[in-house]
C-alpha cells in the first residue's frame, strides 16, 4: 500500500523499492524501474497472481508519478499487466484523469466504482455490524440509532464520529445504555441568553 500519494517521483521509487525489498539508488532510476518489473514478472511466472499496489487518497497523486506508474504497470507494448493498482481517492481523481497527459492512464482502468451518499440502510446496517462485533448489540436504543442516520448527512465518515463522540461521553457519565437524551446532551447547541434590555435606554 502506497501511504504516501503526495511524493515526488525518487521517493515514490523509494517507496517501491521498501515494498517490493529492492534498495534504490536515484543516481540509477532506469535501474530501480528494471528491478521492480524484473521483481513483479518473477511474481508472475511463480504464482500466476499480480502483486497489487494499493494507492489511497490517490487524488494527491502527481500527474508525473501516474504516468510512471502506468509505464511501470505493463509489459510487451500493454499485452501484458504486471501489477493490479487499485487507485482510491475523491472526485478530484476523477477531474485529474481527464488531464490530457493522464488520458492514457484514465483509459486503461478497467473497472471504476463511484460511490456517492450512504442509503439509511447502509448506515443502520454499518452500526448494527459495529455493535454486534464490539460485542454489545444493545447499546444504542433503536431511536438513536435512527437519530444518527438523520444527522449523519449520508456520510459514514460523519456517522463514524458522532457515534464515537457518544460513546466517550457514555464512558465519562457511566451510562451503558445510550439514548436521544444522551444525544440531545452532547449535540444539542448550547442556550443563548438574551441579554436584559436597561429601562430607559435607548
Amino acid at each position: 500500500m502506497i501511504h504516501h500519494p503526495q511524493s515526488n517521483l525518487s521517493d515514490f521509487y523509494r517507496e517501491l523499492g521498501d515494498l517490493f525489498g529492492i534498495p534504490m539508488r536515484m543516481s540509477n532510476r532506469w535501474g530501480g524501474f528494471k528491478a521492480l518489473r524484473a521483481r513483479w514478472l518473477d511474481h508472475f511466472g511463480s504464482a500466476t497472481r499480480r502483486p497489487v499496489i494499493l494507492v489511497d487518497e490517490a487524488q494527491e497523486m502527481s500527474p508525473g508519478v501516474l504516468s510512471e506508474l502506468r509505464l511501470l504497470a505493463s509489459a510487451r507494448f500493454d499485452s501484458q499487466s504486471l501489477l493490479c493498482i487499485v487507485l482510491a481517492g475523491d472526485a478530484r481523481l476523477l477531474e485529474k484523469l481527464r488531464r490530457e497527459e493522464l488520458i492514457p492512464l484514465g483509459s486503461r482502468i478497467r473497472t471504476r466504482l463511484a460511490t456517492g451518499v450512504a442509503t439509511r440502510e447502509e448506515l443502520l446496517a454499518c452500526l448494527e455490524h459495529l455493535l454486534a462485533t464490539a460485542g454489545n448489540a444493545g447499546l444504542m436504543t433503536k431511536e438513536l440509532r435512527h437519530t444518527l442516520v438523520d444527522h449523519a448527512a449520508g456520510n459514514y465518515r460523519i456517522f463514524i464520529a458522532m457515534a464515537a463522540e457518544l460513546l466517550m461521553a457514555a464512558a465519562q457519565q457511566d451510562i451503558t445504555v445510550l439514548d436521544e437524551k444522551l444525544y440531545l446532551q452532547v449535540f444539542a447547541p448550547p442556550e443563548t441568553k438574551t441579554p436584559r434590555r436597561i429601562s430607559g435606554a435607548r
